[in-house]
Order: structure tokens, then C-alpha cells, then sequence
């Protein structure tokens, strides 16, 4: 059964009023792969009655109003995306095409949603519950952060969109204990893994660059980012403040990490893996081919590349379900009536993740002064695919799968680092988990761009696909590496991509087809880097495109005499 979206579907269960309403900017999928939906599931799993109002029309009351003022708060998000980055191309031209939209045409998902929706709400709700925001968009946008799409720094989205409270990363205790204090007349503030706004910096909390100063000063914006960043892990952060005004965002130290039985329970949870009815007879949502028949196994990454978002908004360290909640996942997908036999998808924002963590995590968090897989895998580490291998076995011996993919990109260098088991996680891929293909994400072949991106040298690559095509070779199969590279990354120049093309041509033996001109996300390093026009490693100035013909120029002399690529999947590293 899903969550009620329409009136008629509160009658049934006999509600005549939500605790909890929340409004999203994507079709209302009920699936893990979906946030909206699992805090959802959270939500109603904790005793909450709760409704989604997806993608409403902001011109009226029509579809915000349809089930009326919820009893304890209004939860708010753009999407399983930043909507700016689902409304726009690097180039910033408007898309015109959205995977999480019935009828596949962008037009229903306005821009900065979660400020839209939050004014959407109090036209028509005067002095209405609190609004709670979350979700991507949220995370990113949580601090001062540089947006590519005006061009400027901007306020904290708590700001723009004038809510009482966000909630980032994955959030699900944060939300049950908002909903929690407000049923029990309680405030909402000091909850690990929010933010407020308040009229006086809290005792005991590290101020932040003021808004204004870190908008007028890319040195103080620099500094903001710096303090910031290094205080997202729950083990070693302390709480932040940062002046907007006369007024303080106060942000409170990330939540716990869910242990491996709260992570299995959200994951059993009752998800009927469908579009609701009421959007599905509004047209076809083409992310269905993608996760009606995936699998998540774990959370977070640990690869930290400067230029993504995973994580910022899932956290560094690795949250691995346990095998048999997997299992028991894949089991229910395998009963589904339209099941073809045919897992799409196992893993996560890298597949081969699953399961591989350094153990000094849990106490001390993550290392401050270096890296798990950059500039190399560190010792630490302790990489270890033995436990991804035996859960692949494991899908394949359900009755009614007929095969497993593993389409998810995985880290080549990561495998490499594997001594004991790599080299047999790579045979298992080879021989029963590719559909043709594996993605893998260079991103790019210089050293001095890749030191910028914070990926590995490319002689790890060249290693790891001898290695592939000698598996494939002694398979008898005839299978392929699909690389993905960015174009336009602050640091790389026309010559940079002349020399990805030549070592592209000369190690890889192909053309680059899947490039991608690099977007500055919200509080990424490279964001950083893009505004800033320094590498914030060593302070040197470095070069950074801004012209948009020039980008595509070096987009274009990458992929020049190669075949156009299809569709990427826009929900990859999407989060949620």
C-alpha cells in the first residue's frame, strides 16, 4: 500500500488529518532508491500518518492544498537531485528531458524547489507548521556556497526558503526525532544532523566566515570551506555557526552513523517498488527501468573526488547492509509478478565499496590530514572484495534470477589495492555480472588535473584493463571498458584534453565517448576551486575555463572521431 497523495486515499484509512506532509520535486516512487519515499516509510514505521504531494503545481492551490495542513510539520525537497543541476546542463541550457517526471518532458520541476515549494506552502497556509527541509539539495546548500548558476555566492537555503529547520545527509533519525519533540510540544533545536536559525551563536561551537564577508572575499570563502568541510564527520565534528545578518545558522554536528540493523531494517520496510497510480496515468517515469529491479547494498564513499557530492550528503564512511537483508530484498523483487529474472543493478555510489571500510573509522573518525584511496589506496584500508564475491553468489542461487549486473560504476584502483581478492571480484564481474560493458571513471589522464580531481594516475587504469581484457580473453567473452571523463575541470586546459585524447588512443585503444563538461556543484571542493581560481591545497592560482564555447571545445577535441554516446543515467551519484 502506498502513502497516501490523494483525498480519496485518506478516507479509505479513515485520517482525517496527516502528522506529516511531505511535498517532493520528483513522481511519488515508493522505493529505497527514492528519498522521499524512505522517510516516508521511516516516518510512518515510527506511528506517524504521512502523506506525499509530489511535484505540485506552484500556479494554484490546487495540489498543495489536497490534503490539507499536516498536524506536526511539512517536509520539503527538490529531489533525488539538486534542482538546478535536473533543470540545467553545464552549459546552462534548460533540459528538456527528466528521468523522475510521468511522461519524461522537464516541465514540472521548478527551479531552487525547495525555496519555491517552502513560499508554494505559506501562500496558501498562513502561520502553518514548521517546514522542515531535506533531502540534496539541503545538504549542499545547508552553508554559505558558491552557485554556478548565478554565478555569486548565496545565503544558506534555510535562508532563502525562510524554514524552521534542515536536516541533512540521509536523515532519517534526525526527522523521527523532529517528529518526536514537535508531537510532544517540544522544540526542534540542538538535533545532530540539522541546522537553525537563531539570534545568538550557541557556547562551544566554531564560528564560520560570516555570509557576508565569505560573499565579498574568495579568501574567506576559502577559509569557510576549509573549516566546514573538515567537520563533517560525526565521530570529530564539532558544532559551526556562521552570521547571515543579525541572525546565526546554527549547524549542529552530523548524526550518528545508523548501525548495520537500523540500515536492514529501512531497507525490509513494506516499499511497493511502483509509481503511485496518480502520477503513473500522467505518463511513463523512465528511472523505473533503472530501480524497479536494483539493489542498494551500502551507503556513502570513501573515494572523496573533489568534483561530486556523495559525500557531502551520504558521509565518508562506508554503512554496509548485512547480506541476508539483501538477500531477503532480492527475494521480494524476484516474487514481483513483472520480474524478468534480471537484477540491474547491485551496489551503491560505488559498487565495489560494499562491505570495505578502514576500521579506525568508527572511533576516530575519518583522517584529517589524508585520504582512503587518494593519492593511493591507503594501507589502513584493508581492501577486501571477499564479502562483495559471496553476496553476488548468493543473488545468482535465487530462484527466478536468471542474472545479476553490477551496472553501477566501480574504483579500478580499489580492486588493484585488493591483493588477496581483487583479481577474483574482477573474474566474477567478467564472467557473470557485466551486460557488455563496466564502467569505470578516470575522469581524466594528466597528473596535474587528476591531482586536482583527486583521482588516481592513470597507470592504475592501464594495469587494471590488461588485467580486464586478459579475464575476458581466458572467458571467451568479448566484453568492454566504458570510461567516463570530465571536460573543463578547474586546472585542465585545451592541451590537457589533446593529451587525454592521445592517451586515450594510445593505452586505451578507443575515443572518449562518455565526457562530460564539469558542472561546480554546490560545497565541492572543486566548486571551490572553479570560484575561487585556487588550488586550495597548496594556494597556487590555477587556470579555470569559464568561457562556455571554450568548454565545449574541450569536451569536443576529447571526443572528436568517436561515436556520439546514448543516454547517461541521470540518477548516478544523485544521492538523495
Amino acid at each position: 500500500m502506498f502513502l497516501p497523495t490523494t483525498p480519496e486515499e485518506l478516507k479509505k484509512r479513515a485520517w482525517n488529518r496527516l502528522d506529516v506532509i511531505l511535498v517532493t520535486g520528483d513522481a511519488y516512487i515508493d522505493s529505497p532508491h527514492i528519498g522521499v519515499a524512505v522517510i516516508g516509510r521511516v516516518l510512518a514505521n515510527a506511528g506517524y500518518r504521512v502523506g506525499i504531494i509530489a511535484q505540485p503545481d506552484i500556479k494554484s492551490a490546487a495540489d498543495i492544498s489536497r490534503l490539507g495542513e499536516p498536524r506536526l510539520f511539512w517536509g520539503l525537497t527538490g529531489g533525488c537531485m539538486d534542482s538546478m543541476v535536473a533543470n540545467y546542463t553545464a552549459a546552462k541550457k534548460r533540459r528538456h528531458e527528466d528521468d523522475l517526471t510521468p511522461g519524461g518532458k522537464n516541465n514540472r520541476r521548478p527551479d531552487r524547489a525547495s525555496v519555491v515549494y517552502a513560499n508554494l506552502i505559506r501562500q496558501y497556509f498562513k502561520n502553518t507548521k514548521p517546514l522542515v527541509l531535506g533531502g540534496v539539495e539541503a545538504s549542499l546548500r545547508r552553508i554559505a556556497h558558491y552557485d554556478y548558476w548565478s554565478d555569486a555566492v548565496r545565503r544558506s537555503i534555510l535562508f532563502d526558503a525562510r524554514a524552521d529547520i534542515l536536516a541533512y545527509g540521509m536523515a532519517e533519525r534526525a526527522v523521527v526525532e523532529i517528529a518526536g519533540r514537535l508531537a510532544a510540544g517540544q522544540n526542534i533545536k540542538n538535533i545532530r544532523g540539522t541546522c537553525t536559525i537563531e539570534s545568538e551563536p550557541p557556547d562551544g561551537y566554531r564560528e564560520l566566515p560570516a555570509y557576508e564577508n565569505a560573499a565579498a572575499s574568495k579568501k574567506a570563502f576559502a577559509d569557510m570551506f576549509k573549516i566546514f568541510y573538515s567537520n563533517n564527520d560525526p565521530v570529530t565534528a564539532c558544532g559551526l555557526y556562521q552570521q547571515h545578518g543579525n541572525r546565526y545558522l546554527v549547524h549542529h554536528p552530523p548524526g550518528q552513523h545508523l548501525s548495520i540493523t537500523e540500515l536492514d531494517t529501512i531497507y525490509g520496510l513494506n516499499f511497493s517498488r511502483m509509481v503511485h497510480p496518480f502520477y503513473q496515468a500522467q505518463g511513463h517515469v523512465r528511472a523505473m527501468e533503472t530501480i524497479a529491479f536494483s539493489l542498494t547494498t551500502h551507503r556513502g564513499c570513501f573515494g572523496e573526488c573533489h568534483f561530486c557530492s556523495i559525500a557531502l550528503h551520504e558521509g565518508r564512511t562506508i554503512l554496509s547492509r548485512s547480506e541476508a537483508s539483501i538477500l531477503a530484498e532480492a527475494g521480494k523483487i524476484a516474487a514481483l509478478p513483472n520480474f524478468k529474472g534480471y537484477l540491474v543493478d547491485v551496489g551503491g555510489a560505488t559498487a565495489n565499496m560494499y562491505g570495505i571500510d578502514c576500521s579506525r573509522k568508527p572511533e576516530r573518525g575519518a583522517c584529517p590530514d589524508k585520504r582512503c584511496l587518494y593519492p593511493q589506496p591507503c594501507p589502513s584500508l584493508k581492501a577486501d572484495h571477499a564479502r562483495q564475491i559471496h553476496l553476488l553468489k548468493g543473488l545468482r542461487a535465487i530462484d527466478g534470477v536468471k542474472k545479476v549486473f553490477v551496472a553501477s560504476g566501480i574504483r579500478h584502483d580499489l580492486v588493484l589495492a585488493d591483493k588477496r581478492h581483487g583479481a577474483s571480484y574482477l573474474r566474477e564481474l567478467t564472467k557473470h555480472h557485466i551486460s557488455g560493458q563496466l564502467k569505470v571513471a578516470p575522469e581524466h589522464a594528466t597528473p596535474a588535473v587528476l591531482a586536482l580531481m583527486g583521482k588516481p594516475q592513470s597507470e592504475a587504469l592501464v594495469h587494471f584493463k590488461n588485467l580486464f581484457e586478459k579475464m575476458n580473453t581466458e572467458a571467451g567473452l568479448k566484453q568492454f571498458l566504458t570510461y567516463y571523463f570530465i571536460a573543463a575541470h578547474p586546472g585542465c586546459t585545451e592541451e590537457d584534453m589533446r593529451d587525454l585524447k592521445s592517451f586515450a588512443a594510445r593505452e586505451l585503444h578507443t575515443t572518449p565517448q562518455q565526457v562530460q563538461i564539469f558542472t561546480p556543484l554546490p560545497s565541492t571542493t572543486s566548486a571551490l576551486m572553479y570560484w575561487t581560481g585556487i588550488n586550495p591545497a597548496t594556494g597556487r592560482k590555477i587556470y579555470v575555463e569559464k568561457d562556455p564555447v571554450q568548454k565545449q571545445k574541450q569536451k569536443d577535441i576529447a571526443t572528436a572521431g568517436g561515436k556520439r554516446p546514448g543516454k547517461s543515467n541521470k540518477l548516478s551519484g544523485a544521492g538523495r
